[in-house]
């Protein structure tokens, strides 16, 4: 986790920018897979902005850009180890803001998705960010920071995102200030309610872009605690 993920222009999305100080629309992103786009918030002189960056980074030291490490998720126990994630931990924190993820799980040996999603169709996930400048054009990079999942939700997944409460994204996003690597922001709980949705395993096939891969097909679950 996580390895999917969804932006859809809502209420509630557009409140979490706004809560932010963040007055745009992001571009619809449909099963968006890891090496694709994702709309980062970075802390800037002037403010929180959005930067368009590729999901699965690229650390600045890095020879090449490549796929030869998993990337596009950091385990939020690893990010003081990596050498990949240490830097971008003390100092480029952003967060990636999305309607909702996809998670698969086994049921009768086949692979179910799962669309993950809360009340406002919002989340705003925990992520580190670099620049890799080893062409003409520097490459700006992001990968999405995990937890071990709550236990309501291990049925699905180990992990899951870090989600960071409204009260946790500016102190995320403010890199003059460090963040301890056991800091609760980490915590393995539910910080909102979560509504999960089984979905057709046509979404697995991530060139699959129209909205018709997020059609339910069967009924939800919530979950909470």
């Amino acid at each position: 986790m996580c390895g999917r993920f969804n932006v859809i222009d809502s209420p509630g999305l557009q409140q979490l920018l706004q809560d932010l100080g963040i007055d745009l629309s992001l571009p619809q992103a449909l099963n968006q897979a890891p090496t694709e786009r994702a709309s980062l918030v970075r802390l800037q002189a002037q403010g929180p902005a959005v930067d368009s960056a590729r999901w699965w980074l690229t650390p600045s030291w890095a020879e090449e850009v490549n796929q030869k490490y998993s990337m596009f998720n950091a385990r939020s126990e690893t990010l003081t180890k990596s050498a990949a994630f240490r830097g971008p931990f003390r100092r480029q924190r952003g967060l990636v803001p999305m309607s909702s993820f996809i998670e698969w799980r086994s049921e009768e040996g086949v692979k179910q998705p799962w669309l993950i999603t809360n009340e406002s169709q919002a989340f705003a996930v925990a992520a580190l960010w670099d620049v890799w400048g080893g062409e003409a054009s520097p490459l700006l990079s992001c990968t999405l920071v995990t937890t071990a999942a709550a236990g309501a939700f291990k049925p699905w997944h180990q992990r899951m995102p870090v989600f960071l409460a409204p009260d946790e994204r500016e102190p995320w996003l403010d890199n003059s200030h460090p963040i301890a690597s056991d800091d609760a922001i980490f915590r393995s709980e539910l910080k909102t309610p979560l509504l999960l949705t089984p979905l057709d395993r046509a979404v697995s096939n991530a060139r699959n872009k129209t909205s018709s891969v997020l059609v339910a097909a069967g009924k939800p679950i919530a979950l909470s605690g």
